[in-house]
């Protein structure tokens, strides 16, 4: 492709104009007043070939199709009906659980996560509460029931510290321990 052509303040001529799609006119440099020898730089080479940029890589399917959603609980309701209910404690967290009436309208598992300024600054809190998200999505859709509430409460200090492995199975004693509970 050959550079437009232009007259002699820098302004492209009726030719290049001419193409309505694309404009192939060089752009001023910031600052100038439009001559031609402040006329902005060679453009950078042509992108690579189709063949030569990234394909999108496709979307992971789960790894148990049958598994039941998860649903975070948001409002202080639910989180005080489950506070209401069974509870179990474990190095790591407390897990509050109840089972929901028939008559409510979610389905699945519910899961709601909170952690109290005894655990730390907010910095640690968020870290508390990442890692029980975690726990919580590698172990409820396995382990918990649906028609179930379940918040996890952060302990201060070994929440954030705690292997992430003991966590999965201190999560999994807790459920074990609530369901089978009369």
């Amino acid at each position: 492709m050959t550079p437009p052509e232009t007259d002699a303040k820098g302004a492209c001529s009726p030719q290049a104009e001419a193409s309505p799609a694309v404009s192939v006119c060089p752009e001023p440099a910031a600052g100038t007043v439009g001559l031609a020898a402040d006329a902005a730089p060679e453009q950078a080479p042509a992108q690579a070939p189709e063949q030569a940029r990234a394909k999108p890589r496709p979307v992971p399917k789960p790894l148990i199709a049958s598994a039941p959603a998860l649903t975070v609980m948001r409002t202080r309701a639910e989180f005080l009906a489950a506070a209401r209910a069974r509870r179990q404690g474990t190095g790591s967290m407390m897990v509050q659980a109840r089972k929901r009436r028939d008559d409510d309208p979610v389905e699945g598992i519910r899961v709601g996560f909170t952690c109290s300024k005894k655990v730390g600054n907010a910095v640690a809190r968020n870290r508390a509460k990442r890692r029980l998200r975690e726990a919580a999505r590698a172990v409820l859709p396995h382990t918990g029931q649906p028609g179930w509430d379940y918040v996890l409460i952060g302990r201060a200090d070994t929440t954030a510290g705690r292997p992430f492995d003991k966590m999965c199975d201190d999560l999994r004693y807790a459920l074990r321990k609530l369901h089978e509970k009369p």
